[in-house]
C-alpha cells in the first residue's frame, strides 16, 4: 500500500486532504506540525509527502531541506501565496511540485497520482563510471571513492544525462524535465548554472570537460567513452 505524509496545521484542510486521498490504494498519515511528522517518519516509511510552508514550530523549507539529506521520495509544497520566490526556493531545494492554496482537492489528487506515477518510474540502478559511482536510490555519489553532494537538481539532471549516454538532449527538454515542467519558472541560465556546478563537483575541466559536453545551440550529451 503506498503511504502519504500529510503535514498540515489547518485541522479542517488537513482532514479534507486525507478525505480528498482516501482509497484502498492509499494510507495517509496525518500531522500537524513538524515534531509530528519527523516523529511519524520514525516509524513509517512513505511514498510521497504533502507539506505545508507555514507550520506552527518552524519553516517548512528547513523540513525538506533535511529531508533531502536522507531521502529522494517525492514532496509536494502547499503554500500560502503565490511568491515565484517561495516556489523557486522549494523547488531548488528539492520538492516536486507545489500548488497555491485555496486549490481544488481534485487538482491536488492528480498531482499526487502523477508524482507516484513518476517515482515508479525511476529505478534504482547504480550507475560506476570510471572514477565515478552513482547510487540513485541510496542518493550516494562518489568521485575517486570521495563522496559529493548533490542538489535535487543536479541529480535529476546527472540522472537525464546518464538514462541517454550518448545521445544529445536538447535544453528544452531537460528544462522540462529537471524542474518537473514548470519551465515557466526557469529561464535558460537556471540550466547553463546547474550544468556548471554538476561539471564542478565532478571534476571536470571548465574549459574541456570529458563527460558531460555542450552541443553548442542545441543542449548536452554524456560521452560515452
Amino acid at each position: 500500500m503506498t503511504s502519504i505524509l500529510v503535514i498540515e496545521d489547518d485541522k479542517k484542510l488537513n482532514d479534507g486532504i486525507r478525505m480528498a486521498l482516501r482509497s484502498e490504494e492509499y494510507e495517509i498519515v496525518q500531522s500537524r506540525s513538524l515534531a509530528q511528522a519527523s516523529q511519524a517518519m520514525k516509524q513509517y516509511s512513505f511514498d510521497l509527502a504533502i507539506l505545508d510552508l507555514n507550520l506552527p514550530d518552524g519553516n517548512g523549507l528547513d523540513f525538506l531541506t533535511n529531508l533531502r539529506k536522507t531521502s529522494a521520495m517525492p514532496v509536494i509544497l502547499l503554500t500560502a501565496n503565490n511568491l515565484e520566490s517561495d516556489i523557486v526556493v522549494g523547488l531548488e531545494l528539492g520538492a516536486d511540485d507545489y500548488i497555491t492554496k485555496p486549490f481544488s482537492l481534485m487538482v491536488l489528487r492528480a498531482r499526487v497520482n502523477v508524482q507516484l506515477r513518476k517515482a515508479s518510474i525511476v529505478t534504482g540502478e547504480t550507475f560506476i563510471i570510471d572514477d565515478f559511482n552513482f547510487d540513485f536510490k541510496k542518493m550516494h555519489f562518489y568521485v575517486k571513492e570521495e563522496a559529493i553532494e548533490l542538489s535535487k537538481t543536479e541529480q535529476r539532471l546527472l540522472r537525464i544525462l546518464l538514462d541517454n549516454k550518448g545521445a544529445i538532449v536538447c535544453r528544452s527538454n531537460l528544462i522540462d524535465k529537471v524542474w518537473s515542467g514548470d519551465k515557466e519558472y526557469v529561464d535558460e541560465h537556471a540550466l547553463t548554472v546547474s550544468v556548471k556546478r554538476l561539471r564542478d563537483k565532478l571534476g571536470e575541466n571548465p574549459t574541456e570537460p570529458k563527460y558531460i559536453k555542450t552541443v553548442y545551440g542545441i543542449g548536452y550529451s554524456w560521452v560515452v567513452q
